[in-house]
């Protein structure tokens, strides 16, 4: 086994083992199981593991930026790598893009209440493109946009107990709404947080790179309404691992990347 498949097999290995290791230790508070509680821990720390395995090294591929206009980015790959602080979901080169016009309109945290409507955020509604052509794979729209964690202490209920609830429950309610589509060089790109009902195509559907897909939303492990994006080997994204991607002249310079954390999206 090459060190590339067993990278990629450690990231397809991983996604049932959060789920599995709860529920052995509940089997054990239950009375149901002796001594399952043990397992169920050794069964979650190999899951966190697994999680720090890092995909097999790919070529950056340049996409089109998914937005237009004055978008910040945050937990950028630029900056660090895993840029989210983990592996898993393929999400190692990913990056969150938040609207930030410059006369301001975008509340900050801990300015008003722990809780926020969405629609106090100008990304949402925003329209979503997608950044490759190909084809659409996956769609997934079910999920409610809820309000934004805009305090500090509804920011750490998400981090600490919403994060992990949504975590063994899955993709969906970690992703949230969301698009992928399968570029023609095999590649996914997948949009994430997407508002409810705002999805545009359907799995098989040709779309082009700058195509309109969805708008911007709060759906899933989100703090605010925002655009999660990656590039990944996977339309299965539980099991998928990271791919590097550049958006084209998406940098300040004009050159082709990803803004570091902080700065704006040259698109």
């Amino acid at each position: 086994m090459t060190g590339a498949t067993a990278r990629r097999l450690a990231a397809r290995s991983r996604p049932p083992l959060p789920a599995l290791g709860v529920l052995l230790i509940l089997a054990d508070l239950a009375g149901l199981l002796a001594w399952s509680a043990l397992a169920g821990v050794v069964v979650l720390v190999g899951s966190g593991l697994l999680d720090r395995v890092a995909p097999p090294a790919a070529p950056v591929r340049v996409v089109e930026p998914p937005v237009r206009g004055p978008w910040r980015a945050l937990n950028s790959p630029a900056t660090k790598v895993p840029s989210h602080g983990v592996n898993s979901l393929g999400q190692t080169y990913a990056v969150d893009l938040v609207l930030d016009p410059p006369g301001g309109g975008r509340p900050e945290l801990g300015s008003g209440g722990q809780w926020r409507r969405p629609e106090e955020y100008p990304a949402f509604g925003q329209p979503v493109s997608s950044p490759v052509a190909g084809v659409v794979v996956r769609v997934h729209q079910g999920r409610r946009d809820h309000r934004a964690r805009s305090g500090w202490l509804s920011l750490l209920y998400l981090l600490v107990v919403e994060g992990f609830v949504r975590q063994v429950g899955g993709t969906r309610w970690l992703a949230g709404n969301h698009v992928v589509v399968r570029a023609d060089d095999g590649a996914h790109a997948a949009l994430v947080h997407l508002r409810r009902g705002s999805v545009r195509v359907r799995p098989g559907d040709r779309v082009t790179a700058g195509q309109q897909l969805a708008e911007c939303g709060n759906s899933g492990n989100s703090s605010e309404p925002h655009l999660h994006v990656q590039l990944c080997d996977s339309a299965g994204l539980a099991g998928a691992a990271g791919l590097p991607m550049a958006f084209r002249a998406g940098i300040a310079d004009g050159r082709d990347g990803v803004p570091a954390d902080g700065e704006l999206l040259s698109a």
